[in-house]
């Protein structure tokens, strides 16, 4: 095959994030290509608009003085939904989408009110998914409680962009220092305020000094750190952006380290400054000359299209082997009928060494319309394959509708080799549409990706799993943000049935869905028998089952009005001699427009890697913006030979998870296998009542002030809205199933027969806690692997000391404990050690750390663990202990997560 460009292009685009497909680039030390996206289901008002304009123009000048005269907002897109009027001002939209925004205007849903958050998936210095502002935020006076919109939005953009963490925490918020004082998790320190606790005084709010808990010595769970209204720090954005004084972030010399924070968690200590610093913005942006400022931002105001699909697919020799044209004409005929929105445009190109116009844009309005589509699905594979003549042909088919080719998308799929892709790339860059490839079996060109990587598209690759080509198109949903009217995978599963024989099954139905509901099955010799009951006991038989004209050897169910909630049974039998293997797929829609769907969506960590660096898998599992915990996830990885990796993902805040119960899943993924393309296929589900829809505030977003000191005078903030709300933390989920594609990725460099263990060392402990009983610490941990999160290690080395910097920077040299009887357990489970610390003699003020590392099989060795903090005070009745002001009875422990 010939390469035509350059291996610098190639590496460029291939080492691009897999996390989303964001267009914003910095140039000339100004940012272009910002997309603000209003959801479709706010209420049009122009407002909104002006608010946002004067929001960015804000943030630009705070921006350019934080970094340091570095970076500024240049052109920024606002995404009008179409549930908006039309108007003359508004443009067409290139391939700026919902789903792609860096920013989004939606509404909140359930308790999480009107805070600015940013959606973080990865590690430290990892972009992340989208800011999400509320429209009640942008319209609303709330500048006491977050302070002006444009310094909220440089706290989001810092989380999105840059990857760095909030320098509070609302679970620990407050913290023994090496001075023996209590302070406010906080950086920096030098932002001075009072403790106080808000009550009622004569029917007014008042406030009274913080007391303290009797369990930990800390302030009281109700106490608030009350912040003076002026003040002379400068840092840190990060905290409490709101101060006015308040312009910079923290740096190594103001950092707070000790704070049991989510930055010093996740970044291993760093200050903002330091991890912003490393950026790939910031290696080249050097600071502007001269006194003057950047210039304002100039907005696009774009009105999201019709959605216009164009398929583009591989009829050419090749595709007659592994019953690839079968495969692919069957996941097509699925997505016509069951995955894209009714009033979208569809239209159809096939290809060989030519390329065949099908069918022009087509309105789904009807049955008829998706019939006279699949009718032109290809019966016969001959020829050669011309990539580029199948999207000449369908940017033809576009324009030759009336249509636009901007922010039109192509799913292109093909399974051929094609040494001439390149000649068409400047037609593609110049047609502005968005290109999903899909790459079938091992020898698809491997130039496809760069297709989809230039113009913002999906990514995938199907092969050996005979579901993998269903699961790929029932991903490519509409991008507008309209998500009650997105399909939805519950069940995809291949069965190999031996001859004669039935097999069982079943389908929960949750009530979040269950509108436009499709069972399909398909099989490979013969159609087996089909028994399906739904929760009521109503029986669907063969029969029942539409078989498909084209002879695609499927047979369709649509299940009429509203699913039934509960669980649906299906039964299966094989009536051939031979064995066959017979697929199950359910597709459903949401129940109510007013009620959102819990769903699943998947990725990984990167598009490429190579054997010396680790990926991890990410799945995301939610109800709107609601996080759902306690599903079991597993990861399906598969490459080009159809080798299967399967991979239990984890929301514990260990190993690849960052952050706890936030709905976000993932584990680190080493098996690798040879060069080449990777398939993620992800399966979430709840049983037996386990899923729970988190109600909790989330991470990463702007500090709610609770109010402020200015003169000696307290000036209370109306109180968060569940801090009056009784309602539970969580609420139970019914039981579900969701199936989703997490797109595809490139493998290189990989030896015959690499041994992970000998490059990769197990996972940084992040959850060490410790407690005293008696003469006896007690430690508790999750257990990191042999190699990350992965196996089981080889033995772990503790370490205590009274200075915290010691631990830290000189971890080898201080105080030995001894685990010879702790052996590691497998990844994932609980760790738990009681020693006796005979070399320091823990008395009444004794304030010790601990941190733990693990060495594996190879006698590689982990970073260093978080710290554990233990304080023992046993105070004299009546004595007070100055250093803190506790007022305690008996012992306190205190305990916290640096």
């Amino acid at each position: 095959m010939v390469f035509s460009l350059t291996p610098v292009l190639f590496l460029a685009l291939h080492l691009l994030p897999g996390v989303k497909s964001s267009m914003v680039k910095l140039n000339n030390n100004g940012y272009d290509g910002i997309v603000i996206a209003i959801n479709p289901s706010v209420p049009e008002d122009e407002q909104l608009i002006q608010k946002i304009k004067e929001m960015v123009t804000e943030a630009s000048t705070y921006l350019f003085q934080a970094t340091k005269r570095r970076i500024y907002f240049k052109n920024v897109s606002i995404l009008i939904p179409m549930t908006w009027k039309s108007k003359s001002e508004y443009l067409m939209p290139k391939r700026e989408s919902y789903d792609q925004a860096d920013v989004i205007v939606a509404n909140p849903y359930l308790k999480y009110g009107d805070d600015p958050y940013t959606l973080q998936y990865g590690q430290c210095g990892d972009k992340g998914q989208y800011i999400h502002f509320t429209p009640n935020f942008l319209l609303t006076n709330n500048f006491p409680i977050y302070g002006s919109r444009g310094r909220v939005f440089v706290h989001e953009w810092a989380h999105l962009r840059w990857g760095v963490f909030d320098e509070y925490n609302m679970d620990q918020p407050f913290y023994i220092s090496s001075k023996n004082t209590i302070e406010a998790t906080r950086c920096s320190t030098y932002i001075t305020g009072t403790y106080k606790v808000e009550k009622i005084c004569r029917g007014e709010r008042c406030t009274k000094p913080c007391g303290h808990d009797s369990q930990t010595g800390l302030y009281e769970a109700k106490c608030k750190f009350i912040p003076e209204k002026s003040q002379s720090a400068r840092e840190s954005i990060m905290f409490m952006q709101s101060l006015n004084s308040v312009t910079e972030f923290c740096t190594a010399e103001t950092h707070n380290t000790e704070a049991p924070n989510l930055q010093n968690k996740i970044c291993n200590h760093r200050s903002t400054w330091d991890v912003i610093k490393g950026s790939d913005d910031f290696q080249n942006a050097s600071p502007m000359k001269g006194k003057n400022p950047p210039p304002p931002p100039t907005f696009s105001l774009l009105r999201t299209k019709q959605r216009v699909v164009c398929l583009v697919l591989d009829k050419s020799g090749s595709m007659s082997s592994d019953d690839r044209l079968f495969r692919m004409n069957q996941a097509a005929e699925l997505y016509l009928i069951q995955i894209i929105e009714m009033g979208s445009l569809v239209g159809m190109v096939t290809f060989d060494s030519t390329a065949t116009i099908q069918n022009y844009l087509t309105k789904i309005t009807s049955e008829t319309a998706y019939q006279s589509i699949t009718a032109n699905l290809p019966p016969v594979a001959e020829g050669g394959t011309s990539i580029c003549g199948g999207l000449t042909a369908a940017f033809q088919a576009i324009i030759q509708s009336s249509q636009s080719t901007s922010a039109s998308e192509i799913i292109l799929l093909t399974d051929g080799e094609d040494d001439q892709i390149s000649s068409c790339f400047e037609d593609v860059k110049q047609s502005e549409a968005i290109i999903h490839t899909i790459a079938l079996g091992p020898s698809a060109a491997k130039e496809l990706e760069i297709l989809s990587d230039m113009t913002g598209g999906h990514r995938f690759f199907a092969n050996k799993d005979i579901n993998s080509l269903i699961d790929v198109f029932s991903t490519i949903s509409s991008r507008s943000g309209s998500i009650t009217q997105q399909a939805i995978q519950l069940e995809s599963k291949a069965l190999r049935i031996t001859g004669g024989k039935w097999i069982n099954g079943t389908v929960p139905v949750d009530s979040t869905i269950g509108n436009d509901t499709f069972f399909v099955v398909t099989w490979t010799i013969q159609k087996p028998v089909i028994l399906l009951q739904d929760p009521k006991g109503k029986k669907y038989k063969t029969l029942d089952f539409k078989e498909d004209k084209l002879n695609i050897r499927s047979a369709r169910l649509r299940i009429p009005g509203s699913a039934e909630t509960g669980t649906w049974a299906y039964s299966l039998l094989n009536k051939h001699i031979k064995p066959q293997t017979v697929t199950v797929t359910v597709t459903t829609r949401a129940r109510s427009p007013t009620i959102l769907p819990i769903t699943a969506t998947a990725h990984m960590s990167r598009n490429t890697a190579n054997y010396t660096a680790p990926m991890i898998v990410y799945a995301r599992i939610s109800q709107g913006f609601s996080p759902v915990l306690g599903a079991n996830v597993t990861a399906f990885i598969e490459n080009e030979d159809g080798h299967q990796v399967m991979l239990e993902l984890w929301d514990n805040g260990a190993g690849a998870d960052t952050v706890k119960n936030d709905g976000i899943y993932s584990r680190y993924f080493i098996d690798y296998h040879g060069n080449g393309r990777y398939s993620l296929k992800v399966r979430a589900q709840a049983r037996k009542k386990m899923g729970r829809l988190s109600l909790r505030q989330r991470h990463n977003q702007a500090l709610y002030v609770p109010g402020y000191t200015e003169n000696g005078i307290i000036i209370l903030n109306p109180p968060r809205p569940e801090d009056n709300d009784d309602d539970l933390e969580e609420a139970e989920v019914e039981d579900f199933n969701r199936v989703t594609s997490g797109g595809s990725f490139v493998l290189s460099e990989i030896p015959p027969s690499g041994d992970h263990t000998q490059i990769f060392p197990p996972s940084k402990i992040t959850d060490l806690t410790a407690k005293l009983k008696e003469d006896f610490i007690q430690l508790s941990w999750t257990a990191p692997g042999n190699v990350f999160d992965l196996g089981k290690a080889n033995r772990y080395i503790i370490r205590i000391d009274k200075y915290l910097l010691k631990l830290q920077e000189h971890f080898d040299i201080a105080t030995l404990v001894n685990t010879s009887s702790l052996t590691p357990k497998e990844a994932g489970s609980t760790e738990s050690f009681e020693f006796k610390p005979e070399a320091l003699k823990i008395e009444n003020g004794t304030k010790v750390f601990i941190a733990v590392k693990t060495i594996n099989k190879a006698n590689l060795t982990s970073e260093l663990s978080n710290i554990a903090q233990l304080i023992k005070y046993i105070p004299d009745l009546g004595t007070k202990v100055s250093a803190i002001n506790l007022g305690i009875l008996g012992l306190a422990v205190i305990l916290f997560i640096i």
